[in-house]
């Protein structure tokens, strides 16, 4: 059964980077679409990132483009997340999630397995 696991979040200045981990163990990430959603308090839910591992197609989210970049290891069975140029209304817990659909529109119902979750927190 797969299982995920994040880190790598913490606090950061404005304008610095961070680079989020996606650790998956009971299963190889071959065979799912692994997304990054974040909620900020006060806020829902958004999916900012995605990678079809399968395909090795990738989304972003407007607010996170030339900003961000998705990848995977394939022998390390992780996806990272690396943030540049980050900014306070990036703030927020991010989550992995992982589906085995093929999605457009990152609706967070299609994700069935979830880590907990890493705080991001961007201020001076």
């Amino acid at each position: 059964q797969l299982q995920l696991v994040e880190s790598g979040g913490g606090l950061v200045q404005p304008g610095g980077s961070l680079r989020l981990s996606c650790e998956a163990s009971g299963d190889t990430l071959d065979n799912y679409l692994i997304g990054w959603f974040r909620q900020a308090p006060g806020k829902e839910r958004e999916g900012v990132s995605y990678i079809n591992v399968p395909v090795g197609s990738t989304y972003y989210t407007d607010s996170l483009k030339g900003r961000a970049t998705i990848s995977r290891d394939h022998a390390k069975n992780t996806v990272y997340l690396q943030m540049t140029s980050l900014k306070p209304e990036d703030t927020a817990v991010y989550y992995c999630a992982a589906t085995v659909f093929s999605i457009e529109i990152m609706t967070s119902d299609l994700f069935g397995v979830w880590g907990q979750g890493t705080q991001v927190t961007v201020s001076s």
